[in-house]
């Protein structure tokens, strides 16, 4: 099952990401308020002040997203509601981040931001909803009832039938 690490890994990543997002803004805060310089007009310690609490607000975006992901790969089960939403953010700002990064950054850097939408993207893709931790992905979604389900027509392993249960009559 290649579920659980996947999750693990991206709970990892995503972490990680959030914090480096939260320090390198905080750094970039720190330089500013050092250069006592203004752009435009603006006040240094406002940018300052704005570049720290954006970055701890990203970096707290990208650890809540890392939780949902710790959560999925504890529990074994698909993120649902709000997790999901979350983590389906999260691929899009991720997407979105790989575009701007190829223009502004370089290859390197959109090639982080792909992988990082990869592993959510597979995160959210490998855990199908119809299924349980403990059933297989090719489980009949019939709630377990298989072989002896009420279209009993003589079914292969994977609990679809070979023949058609019989046609319904009309009254």
């Amino acid at each position: 099952m290649v579920r659980r690490p996947v999750a693990w890994i991206v709970a990892v990543v995503l972490f990680a990401e959030g914090l480096g997002i939260a320090a390198l803004q905080w750094f970039l805060g720190v330089v500013v308020d050092r250069q006592d310089m203004s752009l435009a007009g603006l006040d240094p310690d406002v940018m300052s002040v704005s570049s720290k609490a954006g970055g701890l607000l990203f970096g707290g975006y990208f650890a809540l997203c890392g939780l949902v992901a710790l959560l999925v790969a504890l529990r074994d089960r698909a993120p649902a509601g709000f997790g999901r939403i979350l983590l389906i953010s999260a691929a899009v700002v991720h997407g979105l981040l790989g575009a701007f990064a190829w223009g502004l950054v370089g290859w390197t850097a959109f090639l982080f931001m792909v992988v990082v939408l990869a592993l959510v993207v597979l995160l959210l893709m490998t855990y199908d909803t119809r299924t349980g931790p403990g059933e297989p992905a090719d489980a009949a979604p019939d709630g377990g009832q298989g072989d002896e389900g009420p279209s009993a027509g003589g079914s292969t392993a994977g609990g679809s039938p070979v023949t058609p249960g019989p046609a319904p009559t009309t009254p």
